[in-house]
C-alpha cells in the first residue's frame, strides 16, 4: 500500500507539472500574439528622423513667391468652383491650395514648443486667410452671376462631424509627412477637411453683405484650422520629439492653457451646433411625413410643402390646390393632428385655391407639378362629364324613344291612344335594397287582352334592347297628354 500511495503521488506531481507547463506555454503563445498584433501598429521604423520632419514642415510654413501666386490661384480657382457649383473644380482647388503647410507648422512649433515657429506660422496663416478673403470677395464683386443657394456656399454650420473630421485628416497628415513611405496621404487630407471652400464662402459672404455666410464659413474654417494643428501636435508628443534646447517653461504652459482653452471652446460649440442640427433634421423628417401622410383630401392636393425654422420658431408652408376647403375647420383640424404626432407649437401657413402667387408659378418644381395636377384634373373631370352624360343618356332614352315609337305603337295597336316610357328605381323600404325597373304605361281606354299585352311587351323589348319590361294598363289619377285638354 504505501509504494501504491507514493506511485500515485509522483503521478499526481507529474500530472500537475505538466498542466502548469501547459498553461504557460499557452501564456506565452498569448503573449507573442499579442506582440504580433500589436506590430502591425508600431511606426517607429517607418518614422524619419526628427530634424528631416522638421525640415519638411518649417519649409511649407513660408508664404512668398510661388506658394503665394499659388494660393491666390488656387482662391480663383475655388471661387469659380462655387460660382458654377461644380464640386470637380472645388476639389481641384483644395489639392493646389498650399494651407496646410502654417496650420501643421503651428502644430509641430507647440508641440516643440518653439514659438519662433508658432509665431511665424501664425503670422502666415493670418496673411493666407486675409488674402484669401480679399480675393475671393473681390471675384463675387466683379463676378457676373453667383448661385447663393449652392450646397457648398449653404453649409456654414460646423458640426461635431466636421470636428473628427479635421483630427483625423490632421493625424493622417502628420503621419505622412513623419513616415518614410509618404504615399498619396496629403492630398486626400487637402480634401477631407476642407480649407478653401469656407474661405471663399466668407469671401462670398462679404461680397453680398450677407454676415451669416461670412460667420458660419470663417468659424467652419477656423475649426478646421484648430484640430488639423491640435492632431499634429498631439502627434508630435506621441512620437517623442525633443524640445527645442532653449524652453521658458512658464510660457510653454502659458500657450498649452491657450491651447487646450480654444479646442475645448471649439468642441462646446460645435456640441451645440451639432445637437441643433439633429434636432432640425427630426423637424424637417416629421413636418415632411406629416404634410404627405395627413394632408390627404378627395379633391385637393398639395401642390408644396416647405418645413424651416426661423428665430426659434417652427414652420411648415403648404400650398394646396383644387377644391377649396373650410379654412378655419381646416386650420384647427391639422393643428390637432400636429399635437398627436409630436410637432405641437409649429405654426403652420395654408394657401389654397388656384389663386397661385407668381412665387409659386415661378419656381421650376412647382410649375411641373402644377401642370401635372392640373392635367390629372382635366382628366379626372372629364371621366365625371362621361359618367354623368352616361347616366343622363340611360335616364332619357326611354322617354325619347317614348315620342319616336309613338307612332308605330298607333299603327300596330289602334286601342292604344298614350303610351310613356320611364326606367324607375325601386327601394325596399324595410331592407337596403335597391333595384332598377323598365316601366311602361299604357292608356288604352277600352283595355288590352293578354295576348295584345303580350305582343306591346315583346315590341317594346325589342324596339329598345331591354329584357325585361314591366306593362301597366291604364293606371289611375295618370296625367295623360289627353286629359290635360
Amino acid at each position: 500500500m504505501p509504494i501504491r500511495m507514493l506511485i500515485r503521488h509522483k503521478l499526481s506531481n507529474c500530472n500537475l507539472i505538466i498542466h502548469i507547463m501547459e498553461n504557460n506555454s499557452a501564456k506565452k503563445d498569448i503573449r507573442q500574439s499579442w506582440k504580433d498584433l500589436l506590430s502591425y501598429f508600431n511606426v517607429k521604423n517607418d518614422i524619419e528622423p526628427q530634424t528631416d520632419i522638421e525640415t519638411s514642415i518649417r519649409s511649407g510654413v513660408s508664404f512668398k513667391g510661388s506658394q503665394l501666386l499659388t494660393l491666390i490661384f488656387a482662391i480663383f480657382i475655388a471661387s469659380l468652383g462655387l460660382n458654377t457649383n461644380s464640386i470637380p473644380v472645388i476639389i481641384g482647388a483644395m489639392l493646389i491650395s498650399p494651407l496646410m503647410g502654417p496650420i501643421i507648422g503651428m502644430g509641430l512649433g507647440i508641440g516643440i514648443q518653439d514659438f519662433v515657429l508658432v509665431k511665424r506660422s501664425l503670422k502666415n496663416i493670418s496673411a493666407a486667410v486675409i488674402g484669401s478673403l480679399a480675393t475671393s470677395a473681390l471675384y463675387f464683386l466683379v463676378s457676373p452671376q453667383y448661385e447663393g443657394a449652392s450646397q457648398l456656399l449653404a453649409r456654414t454650420s460646423p458640426s461635431i462631424y466636421d470636428v473628427f473630421v479635421a483630427l483625423f485628416g490632421g493625424a493622417a497628415g502628420i503621419l505622412s509627412i513623419a513616415s518614410k513611405n509618404k504615399g498619396q496621404v496629403m492630398p486626400g487630407v487637402a480634401i477631407a477637411t476642407s480649407l478653401m471652400p469656407p474661405l471663399c464662402t466668407a469671401g462670398y459672404g462679404i461680397a453680398t453683405l450677407q454676415p451669416h455666410f461670412f460667420l458660419g464659413a470663417l468659424y467652419l474654417f477656423l475649426t478646421n484650422m484648430i484640430f488639423i494643428f491640435f492632431a499634429t501636435w498631439t502627434g508630435v508628443k506621441l512620437m517623442g520629439f525633443k524640445k527645442v534646447i532653449y524652453q521658458n517653461e512658464k510660457r510653454a504652459r502659458r500657450m498649452r492653457i491657450i491651447a487646450f482653452s480654444i479646442v475645448g471652446l471649439t468642441i462646446g460649440i460645435s456640441v451645440y451646433l451639432t445637437v441643433v442640427m439633429i434636432n432640425r433634421n427630426i423637424f424637417l423628417d416629421k413636418a415632411s411625413a406629416f404634410v404627405e401622410n395627413q394632408m390627404v383630401f378627395p379633391n385637393t392636393q398639395v401642390l408644396s410643402h416647405d418645413e424651416y425654422m426661423k428665430g426659434g420658431k417652427r414652420f411648415i408652408d403648404v400650398t394646396l390646390i383644387g377644391e377649396a376647403l373650410p379654412k378655419d375647420s381646416l386650420q384647427l383640424a391639422m393643428l390637432n393632428k400636429l399635437d398627436s404626432v409630436g410637432l405641437g407649437g409649429t405654426v403652420l401657413n395654408i394657401k389654397q385655391g388656384f389663386a397661385l402667387t407668381k412665387a409659386d408659378l415661378n419656381d421650376e418644381g412647382n410649375a411641373d407639378k402644377f401642370y401635372q395636377l392640373m392635367q390629372a384634373e382635366i382628366g379626372r373631370r372629364q371621366l365625371t362629364i362621361d359618367s354623368l352624360r352616361n347616366v343622363i343618356s340611360g335616364h332619357n332614352q326611354f322617354s325619347d324613344e317614348s315620342i319616336r315609337i309613338s307612332p308605330e305603337v298607333k299603327v300596330l295597336f289602334p286601342s292604344v291612344r298614350d303610351i310613356a316610357l320611364s326606367e324607375m328605381v325601386a327601394s325596399s323600404v324595410s331592407h337596403s335594397r335597391t333595384d332598377t325597373i323598365n316601366m311602361i304605361f299604357v292608356n288604352a281606354p277600352q283595355g288590352l287582352n293578354s295576348a295584345e299585352r303580350k305582343k306591346l311587351t315583346d315590341y317594346i323589348k325589342v324596339r329598345l334592347g331591354q329584357r325585361s319590361i314591366h306593362l301597366t294598363v291604364n293606371p289611375s289619377n295618370f296625367p295623360w297628354p289627353s286629359d290635360s285638354e
